[in-house]
């Protein structure tokens, strides 16, 4: 097999693993996965808010579930374990899960949002932006985005710094998506300060928007 279909058959192997383990583990408040190949075998890492609904009593869920990876996913050996999210608000895919099922759930999505907003910002972040696409509150098709914070949208602090999470909610009038973006850290080359004057620029706009 040439080098390039084995890492593209790995990487398609692994993105299924992911979506299994993440159905397997949602009431656990699963967050992402990490996986590492070792010469003992394939070491699955899964993050999540409540660790016990993954371990299981005596450990036997977690046992069943590497059985059943072994087999599905024909692999030698795999070794399953699972370690606690810090904290659940500063993590941008449980954040997404919890915000679509309170959707779905019936809650008014702007006062979700808003919630978690000032839930994430309390936690320590920097900046904050979550998007809702779909159909709320009426027929039409609806996109908005809510922000708090200073947030980056392109370049090094973009792909690197910022923690990214999408989840859907499924509603009668059809599937509502959620992305949550989170910055956890100042930039190093950036002061507290001209972040606050960043955020401040943000809120004065927000303000004259609203005000007209």
């Amino acid at each position: 097999m040439a080098v390039e279909k084995y890492f593209i058959k790995e990487g398609m192997k692994e993105t299924q693993i992911e979506q299994y383990l993440k159905n397997k583990f949602d009431r656990a408040g699963y967050s992402h996965i990490d996986i590492q190949r070792t010469p003992l075998g394939t070491r699955i890492t899964v993050f999540a808010e409540k660790p016990g609904l993954v371990i299981g009593r005596s450990g036997k869920k977690i046992n069943d579930i590497t059985d059943e990876i072994k087999e599905k996913f024909k692999m030698d050996n795999p070794m399953l374990d699972v370690k606690e999210v810090d904290d659940p608000f500063l993590d941008a895919q449980i954040v997404a899960n919890k915000i679509a099922k309170s959707i779905e759930r019936g809650g008014f999505y702007k006062k979700i949002v808003n919630f978690f907003l000032e839930k994430i910002m309390e936690s320590g972040a920097v900046g904050v932006e979550i998007r809702t696409a779909g159909k709320l509150g009426g027929e039409r098709g609806r996109f908005q985005t809510f922000k708090n914070g200073y947030i980056k949208h392109a370049g090094y602090y973009a792909d690197n710094l910022i923690d990214k999470g999408y989840s859907h909610a499924i509603l009668k009038l059809g599937s509502v998506g959620v992305q949550v973006k989170i910055l956890k850290e100042i930039p190093e080359d950036l002061s507290a300060k001209r972040i606050s004057e960043k955020v401040k620029e943000v809120e004065d706009k927000r303000n004259t928007k609203n005000e007209g």
